[in-house]
């Protein structure tokens, strides 16, 4: 027995040994010291109006990356689809089934496959001109910007869009590309917002109905104590699959942009 002891306190000696850096011998193999580069960024006078440009540039960089997930959710369809998503767990009443990857996963590569038109023109009219030095950076800016105004003011409904621009005391637009992004940006995510409520709506009264038969039948049948959720559960499943609700739901979502 005490061999046995001995034994296993020798072998958490050698662990400890191996796995603590700068240990007896120097047993490091485990975790090899990668030389790491250093970045500086030195905030000194120059005389050069380079640097101080390059560096502006960078930090612009940096907040136009930082600002991205917002563009993408602001700007894009990505609001109803991932909205939309969310209503049919909840209506299914799967809990966290499918899970939120799953569900953002499958609302970004939506979201492409309806913007792609909008980024095909964006990058004939803009980017790839801009890159072969055909236009300048403020005229790429301005032709970007017309498919995605275009896009927005065909999902927005007149209503909000004259809501923001009334309280911004801004003149009535005489046409489309005079609207102004921060107007149709917030005028645009109301109207997604409220499309996706009534689909989510339609979609959650076949199953509000089976939440209510199963619990008629309970109580009729005097199971009080017998959760109703429980019960309707695997009828919820079972319609959903037998009419594709998926193909149906995704469906309906691609085809109510115009």
């Amino acid at each position: 027995m005490k061999n046995k002891i001995r034994l296993m306190i020798l072998i958490g000696i050698l662990l400890i040994v191996i796995v603590l850096p700068g240990g007896r011998g120097g047993v490091v193999l485990a975790q090899p010291q990668i030389p790491i580069p250093g970045l500086d960024l030195p905030a000194e006078i120059t005389e050069e109006p380079g640097q101080l440009v390059g560096m502006l540039q960078l930090l612009l960089l940096l907040a136009v990356l930082s600002l991205a997930p917002a563009f993408v959710i602001l700007m894009t369809s990505f609001t109803r689809i991932v909205v939309v998503l969310g209503f049919v767990r909840n209506a299914l009443a799967t809990q966290q089934i499918p899970p939120n990857q799953v569900l953002i996963g499958l609302a970004l590569f939506l979201t492409f496959f309806v913007m792609s038109p909008v980024l095909t023109t964006v990058n004939q009219d803009a980017l790839s001109p801009y890159l072969a030095e055909e236009i300048p950076f403020e005229e790429a800016i301005e032709e970007a910007g017309h498919p995605l105004r275009e896009f927005m003011l065909n999902n927005t409904r007149e209503k909000d869009l004259a809501l923001f621009v009334e309280v911004a005391r801004l003149a009535s637009p005489a046409e489309r590309r005079e609207v102004p992004f921060r107007a149709l940006v917030p005028a645009f995510v109301l109207s997604e917002l409220k499309t996706a409520f009534q689909m989510g709506f339609i979609l959650f009264v076949p199953f509000l109905i089976i939440d209510m038969v199963v619990a008629s039948v309970l109580m009729s049948m005097g199971m009080f104590m017998l959760p109703p959720v429980i019960v309707s559960l695997p009828f919820k499943i079972l319609l959903f699959v037998l009419v594709d609700g998926w193909h149906l739901v995704v469906q309906s979502l691609l085809e109510s942009y115009r």
